[in-house]
């Protein structure tokens, strides 16, 4: 099967490339800045905001997979618009396709969300990711459409959060909750996905809800770090409108994928 993966350069979608060349398929991955670095991966630079340049890479390349990874945090064109583009021009070649999307487009609330809830954003990344998710699933309905949360690894920048709030140069939120996963365990997930027929919504992320001040915490044991300096604060104390409480209840993937979706105590058990 021959895979290929829009923003490759990017934490998921480097794993994803990596991974998939572990697994012995033809990979293509995208990258716009920076270097996807993976072995055995053959890189295009793209532009996903330019719909004729990503039609054009889609039809020459023929894959007979797309994984959809790329955004910018304060970019709709490159969230939103990209995705449409490349769910697009998927469709135009009969690709099967995988989209990655995020808690970030619901609202918060005190019970865990299920797959198919609709969307509720509070800030303009979660209504970009929302209407990502929009264009996609009316330009293909047979797309798998992944919901994630914070995700951890090698270079991620959550963990960088963490050490800037250990360190007194960042801060964290003490009632926002939320399932980070392991990169490693979602990029499995994903590659599972692109090659099975399901079709929609799913929630892929961690066993384990904690807030981003326990997350901090976490690193702190794992890594060896002094807890005392953590920086803390409260979307009260702020002001700042965000999702607080966007738990995802992922027992649907549990049951329909191989890969184990860890907790991030496991993840990051020293």
């Amino acid at each position: 099967m021959r895979v290929l993966v829009v923003g490759g350069s990017g934490l998921l979608g480097r794993e994803v490339c990596r991974r998939g060349v572990e697994a012995g398929f033809p990979v293509i991955g995208t990258f716009h800045s920076g270097e996807i670095g993976v072995p055995g991966v053959d890189a295009r630079r793209l532009d996903v905001t330019d719909r004729a340049a990503v039609r054009a890479l889609v039809a020459q390349v023929r894959p007979d997979a797309v994984v959809g990874t790329p955004y910018r945090y304060e970019d709709w064109a490159v969230t939103a618009d990209g995705a449409a583009h490349v769910a697009l021009a998927a469709a135009e070649v009969g690709a099967r396709l995988v989209h990655l999307s995020s808690d970030a487009l619901h609202a918060g609330r005190p019970v865990p969300y299920l797959d198919d809830e609709p969307p509720t954003p509070v800030h303009a990344y979660g209504a970009a990711k929302a209407a990502a998710e929009t264009a996609v699933r009316a330009i293909d309905s047979g797309a798998a459409v992944v919901r994630t949360s914070l995700i951890l690894g090698e270079g991620s920048k959550q963990i960088q959060l963490c050490r800037d709030a250990l360190a007194g140069r960042a801060t964290l939120f003490s009632d926002e909750l939320r399932c980070p996963i392991d990169v490693t365990d979602l990029a499995d997930a994903v590659l599972e996905l692109v090659e099975s027929s399901y079709a929609g919504l799913l929630n892929v992320a961690g066993a384990d809800a904690v807030s981003r001040v326990e997350l901090g915490l976490l690193v702190a044991e794992r890594y060896g770090l002094d807890p005392a300096g953590l920086k803390t604060t409260t979307s009260a104390a702020t002001g700042v409108v965000r999702p607080l409480d966007v738990r995802l209840d992922s027992s649907r993937a549990a049951g329909l994928l191989r890969t184990r979706l860890r907790g991030v105590r496991e993840i990051l058990a020293r």
